[in-house]
């Protein structure tokens, strides 16, 4: 068993703006009995979520998520070292290699938004594991999530629709949803205190939200994880600021120089740690185990490659890894669920979409 330093040590994200900050958290939804609607109408629901999101973006982006809109895929594997069969008896866990198909993205719903428009980045991934099972994941460069409930996400989108006079969220309507929700304080916390790094390749991404991992004797713990990157951190520049799309391009120039690699993390819970709570961080002297490396070796455009077709649905997850009571998990699996069903039916509808969106910019 192999511990390593804590991942969130690795800074990630960036001071900025009220508004900016509002739209890191179109990220993740909230609910599973919500989002599905099965409780009564008055409830929160996938369709009520999905079309905030919407208006969120401003405008109509047919064939596109709703929401990490712009982006590229990404393709490796993961080199398993065996160390995480202690928590989990899941195949990925195994020593040896599994295939994996990722994706890099930009919260957000505008595909041609700036790459400095939120202080967020997120990683997603797909575990092809040899036994037919798949491990899926969507993590963002950020420890914690913004918002504890579902209610409490609803709310925020709101807040973040932009205003008809100007185009924009308004900051006040912001401001007036932070001071009514302290939960959010650690969040924004966070975000303040790390800038953002100058590359995709040298940030650190967490899964946010606990699990519950199984070992082959039955016992099971609730983990998190993050990947944390072997490229050292550096701050974004003052040149990459004014620039629009300088995430992919880097991105690009890098690999070509090799592979780029992420150590799996996994942090292990003590008893009292929440497990339902993703707005919270659970304490540095956790055991932090080191799983593996993912190993990334080439991109593709969003419009032809392996992600483009991929809902990354966190709670598909193999044998030995099940969901925790976070109230958020289940819920974007239904809003994730709904998103892919009306992209993938503007794309049948419209066969042009495939050609007219900008490599980059698919999804």
């Amino acid at each position: 068993m192999t511990k390593s330093p804590v991942p969130h040590s690795t800074p990630v994200c960036v001071p900025c703006r009220l508004a900016a900050i509002g739209a890191v958290v179109l990220a993740l939804a909230g609910g599973f009995a919500y989002t599905a609607g099965w409780l009564t109408s008055a409830r929160l629901t996938a369709p009520r979520l999905i079309d905030t999101f919407e208006k969120v973006a401003g405008k109509p982006h047919p064939g596109f998520r709703r929401n990490h809109a712009k982006g590229l895929c990404v393709s490796g594997y993961f080199d398993s070292n065996g160390d995480g069969a202690v928590l989990s008896h899941a195949a990925v866990f195994t020593v040896g290699r599994t295939p994996v198909t990722g994706r890099f993205a930009v919260p957000g719903g505008n595909p041609s938004a700036p790459d400095t428009s939120v202080p967020v980045r997120s990683m997603a991934l797909l575990f092809q594991l040899n036994n037919g099972e798949q491990w899926r994941t969507g993590m963002n460069s950020t420890p914690v999530f913004a918002v504890h409930t579902p209610e409490q996400f609803y709310r925020q989108l709101l807040a973040s629709q932009p205003d008809p006079a100007t185009g924009k969220p308004d900051p006040a309507k912001i401001k007036a949803f932070y001071a009514a929700n302290p939960e959010t304080q650690p969040f924004r916390a966070w975000v303040q205190a790390h800038p953002p790094s100058s590359s995709l390749a040298n940030a650190a991404y967490y899964g946010i939200n606990a699990f519950r991992f199984t070992d082959a004797t039955g016992t099971t713990r609730a983990v998190r994880w993050a990947m944390v990157p072997e490229t050292p951190y550096a701050p974004i520049t003052d040149a990459q600021k004014s620039a629009k799309n300088f995430l992919q391009a880097d991105l690009d120039q890098r690999l070509q120089n090799g592979p780029l690699r992420w150590h799996l993390i996994l942090t292990v819970a003590q008893p009292g740690d929440p497990t339902d709570d993703a707005t919270l961080q659970w304490p540095d002297n956790r055991q932090h185990i080191d799983a593996g490396t993912l190993v990334l070796e080439q991109t593709s455009s969003q419009e032809d490659g392996a992600c483009r077709d991929v809902n990354f649905d966190p709670t598909v997850l193999p044998a030995g890894i099940s969901p925790s009571d976070d109230p958020l998990l289940a819920a974007r699996s239904a809003a994730y669920a709904l998103s892919y069903k009306r992209r993938t039916r503007e794309e049948a509808l419209h066969p042009e979409l495939h050609r007219t969106q900008t490599s980059g910019d698919r999804s």
